[in-house]
């Protein structure tokens, strides 16, 4: 089998890097890239060296990609990535996957009927300390994220719910395998027209609850997950990859001696290893570690902690997804 042929579509700040990832990636050819911003797309595929285009359908037609990359801005995703997977074109389309449940719904039946990888990029599911983690993981009964830091101009169209805490949301809900029964919320727009500030308190059927606080107007950078277990205590650094696990022993039956162990494992780029598995799937014919119905999943979580901070008085009970 030949290098699966790769394209870009929006190579912003975040497409630009799909990009160049995708040119180190062995087996991968990278074909195209596309943005209407023609000084953008010319730039960045002068850069690569490898066509440029205007238009989604200009590429399809042109450059005959098996797999691409949708990075623009949010309202875009569902028209695009629809586009693509009646193409026959394999997509990672980047989160939030879609701007509404139903557009979500209809992406997941068209790759169903059509045998096709539709990979959600939540990427955080790719970083080194959380694969660790996710693997030693077992019954968390509860979960504080803290997602903060300053305002970039870059996100217009999207709250910080979209824009971070999905996120959250996604990893949360991967490693908590339980129903929701209860969504509490609050936020405030700060910089922009949208929340910039969010806290979101989740419980769960099997009694597990989490917190989320994101901010995008913070003037701190962090990016921190604890996990609380009957027996130990799990923090999780996204941006160094560093995971440390606490424990309480007792020591001769006189006291408690914290233990800290600080497991050692490769630490890679998440993004590299991200696009890796897009395309060792799209080669393969599986399903991603991140499909559209964990996508969708994610989108309902924080379509509920949205209506939560619109209508704070809101019954909690409705909110439960």
């Amino acid at each position: 089998m030949g290098p699966v042929r790769v394209g870009v579509v929006g190579v912003g700040h975040l497409g630009c890097h799909h990009a160049r990832v995708y040119t180190e990636i062995l087996g991968t050819q990278l074909v195209g890239v596309v943005d209407t911003n023609e000084e953008r797309a010319c730039a960045v595929g002068e850069t690569l060296r490898v066509p440029h285009f205007f238009s989604f359908e200009e590429f399809a037609a042109a450059a005959q990609p098996d797999a691409v990359s949708i990075v623009v801005p949010t309202h875009a995703h569902y028209n695009v990535t629809r586009q693509a997977l009646e193409k026959g074109i394999h997509v990672l389309v980047e989160k939030p996957v879609t701007s509404t449940v139903e557009e979500a719904e209809v992406l997941l039946r068209i790759a169903a009927e059509r045998n096709l990888v539709l990979q959600v990029g939540h990427i955080e599911r790719f970083n080194s300390a959380m694969q660790h983690v996710a693997n030693i993981v077992h019954a968390p009964l509860f979960l504080q994220s803290r997602r903060l830091g300053p305002f970039s101009p870059r996100i217009s169209d999207v709250g910080v719910v979209l824009d971070l805490m999905i996120h959250d949301i996604d990893i949360i809900l991967s490693l908590v395998h339980s129903e929701i029964v209860d969504i509490s919320a609050m936020g405030s727009s700060v910089r922009s027209n949208f929340e910039d500030v969010a806290s979101a308190q989740i419980r769960f059927a099997n009694g597990a609850m989490a917190h989320i606080l994101v901010s995008r107007v913070s003037e701190r950078r962090l990016r921190q997950l604890e996990i609380m277990e009957a027996e130990r205590y799990i923090s999780v650094n996204y941006e160094t990859q560093d995971v440390s696990i606490h424990h309480c022993v007792r020591e001769n039956g006189s006291g408690l001696v914290e233990v800290v162990e600080h497991p050692v494992f490769p630490k890679k780029e998440p993004l590299k290893l991200e696009l890796q598995h897009f395309v060792s799937c799209v080669r393969e014919g599986r399903q991603p570690l991140v499909g559209i119905s964990d996508g969708k999943r994610a989108l309902e979580v924080a379509i509920a902690v949205l209506r939560q901070i619109s209508t704070p008085e809101k019954n909690l009970s409705e909110a439960a997804v």
